[in-house]
């Protein structure tokens, strides 16, 4: 009798990021909110650096300032009743509920004003990944673990080498860095890895498939062991539960219905 394939990894996460920026975009909060208590959950198991929280904040101003340019106010004049009909009820009411409209949305931009301002204290999405970048573990490479010194270095040689993983036209070596890191902790954990992102500095992504690239597959095998897994996915969900996080229904169609979204549309700025 055949035995059930076990699709099961032992494996350490990395999220790029990306991901944690989409947390600003067009999703319900309450879900974002149960994504990164599972990230906080699965900590132990998350490959993160220095490189990696600067690209975050580096950034996450202004993303939330392009969703706040997408946040605008209607164009009354397009709802605004003719002459004759504007002593009925119902256009009363429709002016009435400008007002309220304009009210609400003058709280819903100072909150924005106060999460800019000061995200440690309003900033939820912040507040968490402030937690998470400052955990203690060996495969956190934070600006006092000496390591980072060997590890720009390699990632130097790799970038001049025009070696992936790398986005077109770019003058840093950011990605590079994570790579060699990623490898490095594979190495030293005798783990597998898992890398959710959603550009394509790591391979093929889109709507149909995700594919690491050929070169990094190759390379993973031969610096850290033929036996060894490294798995490329665009969703935090699909990644999460390969370490055996917890992860809900309404995650991950919340999730599905923002990558559909994000493969509609143009890449971001921050993301090319």
């Amino acid at each position: 009798m055949p035995t059930k394939k076990n699709n099961r990894m032992d494996a350490l996460l990395f999220i790029d990021t990306n991901i944690f920026l989409d947390f600003y975009g067009n999703s319900k909060s309450n879900i974002h909110i149960k994504f990164l208590e599972q990230i906080e959950a699965c900590r132990d198991r998350l490959i993160l650096s220095s490189q990696l929280e600067m690209e975050y904040k580096k950034n996450r101003q202004r993303v939330i300032l392009k969703s706040l340019s997408d946040y605008s106010s209607p164009d009354w004049n397009k709802i605004k009743p003719p002459v004759i009909v504007g002593n009925i009820q119902a256009a009363k009411m429709i002016e009435s509920k400008k007002n309220e409209i304009a009210k609400q949305q003058k709280k819903v931009n100072e909150k924005i004003r106060k999460i800019l301002h000061n995200p440690s204290r309003n900033d939820p999405v912040y507040q968490s990944l402030q937690r998470i970048f400052k955990y203690k573990s060996p495969y956190n490479l934070d600006r006092k673990d000496k390591r980072r010194f060997d590890i720009r270095d390699l990632a130097y040689k790799r970038f001049l080498l025009g070696y992936p993983p790398r986005k077109n036209k770019d003058n840093s070596y950011g990605d590079a860095i994570h790579w060699e890191w990623i490898v490095q902790c594979s190495i030293d954990s005798k783990k597998d890895i898992v890398i959710v992102t959603r550009d394509g500095d790591f391979g093929i992504i889109d709507n149909k498939s995700v594919h690491l690239n050929d070169w990094l597959m190759q390379e993973f095998k031969e610096r850290v062991s033929k036996q060894r897994k490294i798995k490329l996915v665009s969703s935090l969900s699909e990644g999460l539960k390969i370490i055996h996080a917890k992860i809900t229904t309404d995650m991950e169609e919340e999730e599905r219905r923002i990558i559909e979204t994000l493969f509609e549309k143009d890449a971001p700025d921050w993301m090319k």
